[in-house]
């Protein structure tokens, strides 16, 4: 790949000039530790697609074009294994932590529990956790504190802010999911769905037997495909270069400079 980049973008902290669009957070009251994203050999991030911070992104995962996973304010932000976070898909958390304080209901744990700050797993939990072979379609948005579990797809411009979402559901297009609610494992929110109270979550249908049954299977297999060929054309045409050396070299680099303190 190749960056037309200014004197000044070489310069800046904690970026390396060959991956511009993948680096570490800055330091905050709100986050004290600064973290490169923690990315698998096998996925595959568009140059076009940004990732910031305290990120993980996992095996053979397609971060498409203009999709941004950017863990610099509510940490740690998960995207599991064979999932995909398509062309404008936002991952982004609200603070987890102030001042050194941990701040209760911010964090969820790898199997969904919301956790409260004296919590002995705050420490291991997650600000956002999209879990293994989720579907993150167009312009979705999923904003901690969110928890996606496994095999889920979220459909087209939804969001899931503050809310649990279960395995094997299906978000349809265009839907709205919020106030703390939590969605059981199998269930269909229908196209345009507001869904703001655990009322309204208990009485979703089933997945099964639902127009959006299926969708999942077809769209992992379509973005497993895609995330395993983008990433082996990037590396015939990288000649050898390994990107998290040198990413982590170039923050090496950078944190020399006269600009990092």
């Amino acid at each position: 790949m190749t960056h037309n980049l200014t004197q000044v973008d070489k310069q800046i902290p904690g970026i390396n000039p060959n991956w511009p669009n993948i680096h570490q957070n800055v330091k905050t009251d709100f986050n004290s530790n600064v973290t490169l994203p923690d990315i698998d050999d096998s996925a595959f991030i568009h140059p076009f697609a940004i990732v910031i911070g305290n990120c993980y992104i996992g095996e053979k995962v397609l971060v498409a074009p203009t999709a941004v996973c950017r863990g610099d304010e509510g940490t740690p932000l998960h995207i599991g294994e064979f999932s995909n976070m398509q062309d404008g898909v936002v991952i982004h958390g609200l603070e987890t932590t102030l001042n050194g304080n941990n701040l209760d209901d911010r964090r969820f744990s790898e199997n969904g529990d919301l956790l409260k700050g004296n919590d002995s797993r705050f420490e291991s939990g997650y600000s956002v956790y999209v879990g293994d072979n989720v579907s993150l379609a167009h312009g979705v948005l999923i904003h901690g504190p969110a928890f996606v579990g496994d095999n889920t797809f979220v459909g087209m411009e939804s969001m899931v802010f503050n809310a649990k979402v279960g395995s094997n559901v299906a978000i349809g297009v265009s839907s709205t999911i919020t106030g703390g609610v939590s969605i059981a494992d199998g269930k269909f929110v229908p196209p345009g769905s507001v869904v703001t109270t655990q009322e309204q979550a208990d009485n979703l249908p089933e997945r099964i037997g639902s127009s959006y049954e299926n969708i999942n299977t077809a769209v992992i297999h379509v973005n497993k495909d895609l995330a395993k060929g983008y990433a082996k054309l990037w590396l015939d045409n990288a000649s050898g270069l390994d990107r998290e050396s040198m990413m982590e070299e170039g923050m090496l680099e950078t944190s020399m400079s006269p600009l990092a303190n």
